[in-house]
């Protein structure tokens, strides 16, 4: 049996980002000390940007003479194929049954296989330790995280994995739990890692903030950092590479043959629209717009028909435009057992049929399908400010079939199901309403109507923009 590598972290003070670029955890009979420390705020002469380019040329230089492996993800993404989700679902049948585990990159090493086992048992024990009543199916969807993410973070460097070797790692901002636990993990493994918190701490339970080290920089500041590009390549701009970095998964719903689907057959209930003079709408300018303008941007926002194999519906969701090219946004619930789908926009007596599932997230509930059209897609938000509770929110769907509704109301809360972090507000919507868009007063995309609670008045949730703006990445437009 392999012998079990154990870490003991911070042996020494950290006082300066530079201090933790320069020390290298010793090893010894099986033990090895590492560097987990957050950076709070900016009191640096130079700003963020000239730091940390500066941080990442010097680390690269250092990985290029291969003293270190060095990386800084911008920020953790999660979107795991099926065959991806089925890896990592049976480490975490075995790491409930005691055995090793493994990550895509490196698998048949005993020793890393133990230690990461080891290293995701006591995160999932950090998990419980803030989360009442956790299920085993919250445990599977954050180990599977977990996996997923140690995949895309260290990529390559885990084929060479060795408990010697020195490596670091940096990010900037972390602020959700998960994501804090995914990086106190990276260190159970041998990675030090480093947390610029220039904006804020982690908020968290004290005993989860204290197993990093705390090293005060300055006061809290908004200052932007930069995108990472490793020493030695060149950053490809999106004209050289393309909208989309990732190749489309494209998923024909239908397997046999059937005649071909006609944009302007009309089906199931027809729904007359009332006759009124086209007005002229604006998202672009920023500025805060009324109810009334706001109301206009239903045009972008479409009702979806789903059918079976026999052609008969099966109900009917929401969906929002979000690309020029025909791509449409909703809920894979919405899609999930469709075999075809008819879309109706406002001021277009056509009904659009398609096939084409391009892409979707059955954890996120997110799907995007195609049709034959040129749309005129809203804009997601950014980010810009952080959503508050309070804030006012718009919400346009379907609600039992009735065609593109507006509702008003605010932010009520901010909660994490299943893992997932969603948006609670009190616009009301029902039935039919999936899919459909939650905006700001700007008319921008924060959310996609995703559930409601039918024995709570105005208690409904929605699939953040943070979530959207990562999975529809390369189809907006």
């Amino acid at each position: 049996m392999e012998k079990m590598i154990t870490y003991r972290h911070n042996v020494m003070g950290i006082h300066s980002p530079e201090a933790f670029l320069g020390v290298k955890g010793g090893y010894n009979l099986g033990r090895r000390d590492v560097y987990f420390v957050r950076a709070l705020g900016w009191g640096q002469a130079l700003a963020p940007a000239d730091v940390i380019v500066d941080i990442d040329r010097k680390m690269g230089l250092e990985m290029e003479r291969k003293r270190l492996f060095y990386r800084r993800p911008e920020r953790l993404v999660f979107f795991p194929s099926r065959e991806e989700m089925n890896f990592y679902e049976e480490q975490f049948l075995a790491l409930k049954s005691g055995k090793e585990i493994y990550v895509k990159n490196l698998k048949g090493n005993p020793a890393f296989g133990n230690a990461l086992a080891f290293a995701c048992r006591e995160t999932l024990d950090k998990y419980r330790m803030i989360k009442r009543n956790v299920t085993e199916s919250m445990e599977k969807n954050l180990a599977v995280k977990l996996l997923y993410w140690t995949d895309s973070v260290l990529g390559d460097a885990l084929s060479g994995w060795d408990e010697r070797k020195c490596y670091k790692v940096l990010a900037d901002n972390v602020i959700k739990e998960q994501e804090y636990l995914f990086y106190y993990m990276l260190t159970l493994i041998g990675c030090d890692v480093l947390l610029f918190q220039s904006r804020e701490d982690i908020r968290t339970a004290d005993e989860i903030k204290n197993l990093s080290m705390e090293l005060k920089l300055g006061g809290f500041c908004e200052l932007p950092f930069p995108e990472y590009t490793p020493c030695g390549s060149k950053k490809i701009t999106e004209a050289e590479s393309g909208p989309e970095e990732r190749p489309v998964s494209r998923i024909q719903v239908e397997q046999v043959h059937r005649p071909e689907l006609k944009p302007a057959l009309k089906t199931g209930p027809q729904v007359r629209m009332p006759e009124r003079q086209r007005q002229e709408r604006r998202v672009e300018d920023g500025r805060e717009k009324s109810f009334e303008e706001l109301a206009l941007l239903a045009s972008s926002i479409v009702m979806i028909e789903v059918h079976d194999q026999r052609g008969k519906p099966m109900g009917t969701g929401s969906g929002v435009m979000i690309g020029k090219d025909g791509f449409i946004l909703t809920n894979h619930h919405v899609t999930r057992g469709g075999y075809s789908f008819s879309v109706r926009i406002e001021d277009d007596s056509a009904v659009y049929r398609t096939n084409e599932i391009i892409k979707y997230n059955s954890v996120f509930d997110l799907s995007v399908i195609r049709i034959g059209k040129v749309l005129s897609p809203l804009p997601v938000y950014r980010g810009a400010k952080k959503l508050v509770r309070g804030q006012k929110v718009v919400a346009i769907g379907s609600p039992l079939g009735l065609f593109n509704s507006v509702s008003d109301g605010i932010i009520s809360g901010f909660r994490e199901i299943d893992t997932v972090d969603m948006i609670q507000f009190t616009a009301p919507i029902s039935h039919g309403s999936s899919g459909g868009a939650v905006l700001n007063m700007q008319g921008e995309i924060i959310g996609i109507s995703t559930a409601g609670f039918d024995g709570g008045q105005n208690i409904n949730l929605a699939v953040g923009y943070e979530t959207i703006n990562m999975f529809v990445r390369g189809f907006t437009s």
